[in-house]
This record gives structure tokens, sequence and C-alpha cells, in this order.
């Protein structure tokens, strides 16, 4: 079988300290609008994707400034990529798997279902399907109450998720975020 590449490259997430600055600064620079914001967390886009960057904010999750992992230090948190269909995101993740390589991270945003893996460097990628078929929906899903009270998402377990499948679950049906608790915490690195 051939292998089963991202369509596209869709978002980078940052680790920073100065939250405030960093979002005004990205929203001059690509003219960028927040499409949510907590005081953790904030997602911006430039265009009709739900979120092109999105911004972690370390004085708020690591108030002391303990940098005790790669988590905490300031940069790049990851990057992300998008499959065609929630079917190639599982048979890359079969693929892969068959390789030894499997994900440190599988959580339901509630707008992407994603599965995070670390290179050998610990260098962080999430590999993700949209959840919706326009981006307005998915818009709308971040600015609902669902969202707001859990902006980081469900975990998931791709194995019962597979298994389901296999019995007659159509994959589509894994799409919604049904569950939109309890709040997954924000994970740690991949190394």
């Amino acid at each position: 079988m051939p292998r089963v590449r991202p369509q596209k490259f869709v978002h980078v997430v940052y680790r920073t300290r100065r939250f405030e600055a960093m979002l005004d600064w990205y929203a001059k620079v690509f003219d960028a609008q927040v499409q949510h914001k907590n005081p953790a967390i904030a997602f911006l886009t430039y265009d009709d994707e739900h979120h092109r960057f999105a911004f972690i904010n370390l004085a708020v999750l690591q108030p002391d400034g303990t940098e005790t992992n790669r988590a905490g230090i300031i940069g790049v948190d990851h990057v992300a990529y998008t499959y065609a269909s929630i079917g190639d995101l599982f048979e890359n993740y079969q693929q892969l798997k068959a390789q030894g390589i499997l994900p440190y991270w599988c959580i339901h945003h509630g707008v992407t279902v994603s599965m995070y893996y670390g290179d050998p460097d610990g260098n962080q990628m999430e590999f993700q399907v949209d959840c919706y078929a326009n981006n307005e929906d998915a818009n709308a899903f971040m600015e609902g109450p669902h969202f707001a009270a859990n902006p980081i998402g469900v975990e998931f377990d791709p194995e019962e998720w597979l298994a389901r499948a296999r019995s007659g679950t159509p994959l589509t049906a894994f799409l919604p975020r049904t569950e939109h608790m309890p709040v997954s915490p924000v994970r740690g690195s991949a190394a």
C-alpha cells in the first residue's frame, strides 16, 4: 500500500512568556484575527483556516518560571499537518505503528482529531484531520461554549477507535466531539 501523506501544512504553536506582545505582533504582521483567547492559550488566523497560530502562555501555565522540561522552553511547541480524511489519518497511524512509531498523545480538540508525534530530537508534530467540512462551522465551534470550557480537548485511544470502526462504526462518526469533559491536560513533550 502506498504511504499516506499529509494534504497540507496548517499551523504552528508557540510557547511564550510575552503572550500579549506575541498576539499583538502576529496580528499586525499577518493581519491576523483572534479566533479564541483565554489567559492560557490563544488561536489566531489570517485566512479561512480555523487557526494558523496558537500561543501558549507560559506565564500562566508555569508562573514560577522554572523550565523543567522541553515543554517549558520558549519557542516552537509543534507544527501541524492536515490529512485529507480521518481514514487517511488512521491509515497513517497504522503505517507508522507497523514501523514502531507511535503517537505520544491522541486528542480530539473539537475542530480537529489529532495525533502528536516526536522525532528523534524531540521536535513535536501534530497530524490532524479537520472535523468540519467548512471553516464557518469550525469557527462557530471555536466561538461556542464547549470550546470555551475546554479549548484543549478530550484524549482518545486510537486502538479503541479502530476496533469500533472495524465493528461497523463509520469513521466520520468520530469527527463530532461528543464528549467535552474532562479537560485533557496540556501534554508534555515527546522527548
